[in-house]
């Protein structure tokens, strides 16, 4: 999937770069503008996108580390009979409170983790397996992922808006000038980019909901039954605690080491919660 995510930024920049607005720079005037304007604005973008998706596939998701054990009352929650100490051989103390325990790593299971099937152990605050990263998504690798869909949003749409005249030109009567190749990838370029530009689009709304009640796509499916969540802090908390509290950070995939301090959430070990529902888990 990383050489096809390649090979699709590959065919949009001969497009966008090589085949028409890159020529348009000599042209002078107005359209010479325009071609700096889009310019700057494509590799600006890909610059972003690029970066935010290789901290994405690079990044680990979150591991439970070795040896861990909850703090007293760390994760209390209701016994579930698929992985209560009968089914799963959960040592008889924490059988006792209730601790959440994996059965396929034999070990506990920290607040909001949960067990990877395709990647074999279980992952800090999990929030899906991606194929397009070839990797998890989950606590230290969110906030990458999230910025991969923005940039992603933004380049593809630019994209489509910058193509749209030579697309428009394909169903006219006017000639139009360049090789079959160029005119080809021109018009795969227009189609692959808008296509990705509204799937994206439909990603990172469904995304930015998540983030707002401070859940993920397995706790959303999870909790539907659940009128509170424990973890739902308001949306400005719960969005710091994806993309930190420095504001110079927001945009890019990384974080400030003030930040990694001060908010042990960012390590996908342990989450604040409402003291009314410290009960609650899942």
């Amino acid at each position: 999937m990383i050489l096809l995510v390649l090979g699709v930024v590959g065919v949009t920049y001969y497009a966008v770069v090589l085949t028409n607005y890159g020529p348009a720079l000599y042209a002078g005037g107005l359209q010479c503008l325009t071609a700096i304007a889009v310019l700057i604005l494509f590799h600006g973008l890909l610059v972003m996108l690029l970066w935010s998706y290789f901290s994405v596939v690079f990044t680990d998701p979150g591991s439970v580390p070795p040896n861990w054990r909850p703090m007293n009352d760390e994760e209390i929650g209701e016994e579930d009979p698929l992985t209560g100490p009968e089914s799963s051989g959960i040592p008889p103390e924490a059988a006792h409170q209730n601790i959440r325990f994996c059965r396929k790593c034999n070990q506990p299971k920290p607040p909001r983790c949960h067990h990877c099937s395709v990647c074999g152990r279980c992952v800090l605050k999990m929030d899906h397996h991606c194929v397009w990263v070839v990797n998890c998504v989950g606590a230290l690798n969110y906030k990458y992922f999230l910025l991969f869909l923005f940039y992603t949003f933004l380049e593809t749409s630019l994209v489509t808006i910058a193509l749209l005249p030579q697309f428009i030109a394909f169903f006219s009567d006017e000639e139009i000038p360049g090789t079959p190749t160029m005119l080809a990838t021109t018009f795969l370029s227009f189609v692959l980019n808008l296509a990705f530009a509204l799937s994206v689009l439909g990603f990172l709304i469904m995304h930015i909901a998540l983030v707002a009640a401070n859940t993920t796509t397995i706790e959303a499916y999870e909790k539907k039954t659940t009128p509170k969540w424990r973890y739902d802090l308001g949306k400005k908390r719960n969005f710091q605690q994806v993309f930190g509290m420095d504001k110079k950070y927001w945009f890019i995939p990384a974080y400030s080491e003030e930040d990694l301090r001060r908010m042990p959430e960012l390590q996908g070990l342990d989450y604040p919660a409402k003291p009314d529902l410290d009960a609650q888990e899942f």
